[in-house]
């Protein structure tokens, strides 16, 4: 099989798993955690003065990526970009807001909401080696995803994405986009990432307290582990009611 092919075929099946592949790693993780927790001696993080501010810098860096992830999906139409999980799907091409200075911006912003996870860690050869595998994983999807795109709107695709960067975002040419942004739509499709983050940050937490025997819990990832999921179940159910639909988003 060529590798044209052959990328398109991964990034298809990668697409379809996107979602759970990557939880894997998120348990190499939290192994990695567990030990430096285990070994406090060994870390230049752990028991120093500035280790709240360093969790909490990796904490922002994951809050940067769910920043970018809403900024794009409260701008875009329905059926465009969003949490797909079976197929690709476009039944326009987006080409304005922040889709006019980089082509993947919900891939740019999971790459800084697993970053945030993955820096929590301490270990500067493990952040390395996930940029890695992010990029190497992530590759495939936007190749499979760019084929589909280009098969579907032709000429229109090729110059845009001749002049606008795949993941690295080149701010020269920005243009307003079309529609205005949309609370609504961010809420209904980003409650689960605004939850999930903030859970991932107060289970490290607390299990590293435990594991040392103490009880100094982050108090700003608890409380935004209980304020993220109150909002998590209030937000399911005024979705269910479909209080969050809106025309055409």
């Amino acid at each position: 099989m060529a590798l044209q092919e052959s990328f398109e075929k991964q990034g298809v099946w990668l697409f379809r798993y996107r979602g759970v592949i990557p939880i894997f790693i998120l348990f190499i993780g939290a192994a990695l955690y567990a030990w430096r927790k285990f070994n406090p001696g060994n870390s230049l993080i752990e028991q120093q003065p500035y280790e709240f501010y360093y969790e909490l810098l990796c904490l922002l860096v994951g809050l940067l990526g769910l920043v970018i992830r809403a900024y794009t999906v409260g701008h875009t139409p329905r059926n465009t970009s969003g949490r797909n999980v079976a197929r690709q799907i476009a039944e326009t091409l987006n080409t304005t807001g922040i889709y006019s200075v980089v082509r993947h911006p919900l891939y740019l912003g999971n790459f800084f909401m697993w970053l945030g996870p993955a820096m929590l860690t301490g270990h500067p050869w493990f952040i390395l080696v996930f940029c890695l595998f992010y990029w190497i994983y992530y590759e495939r999807i936007m190749f499979a995803e760019e084929q589909f795109l280009r098969g579907k709107f032709g000429a229109s695709y090729l110059e845009w994405s001749e002049r606008v960067p795949a993941f690295f975002p080149r701010w020269k040419g920005f243009v307003k986009s079309d529609l205005s942004f949309s609370w609504k739509k961010v809420l209904k499709k980003e409650k689960n990432g605004f939850a999930a983050l903030f859970l991932i940050f107060s289970a490290f937490d607390v299990a590293g307290e435990l594991i040392q025997g103490q009880s100094d819990y982050n108090l700003v990832f608890l409380a935004g582990f209980a304020l993220s999921f109150i909002a998590y179940f209030v937000l399911k159910a005024l979705k269910v009611r479909g209080a969050l639909d809106e025309t055409g988003r």
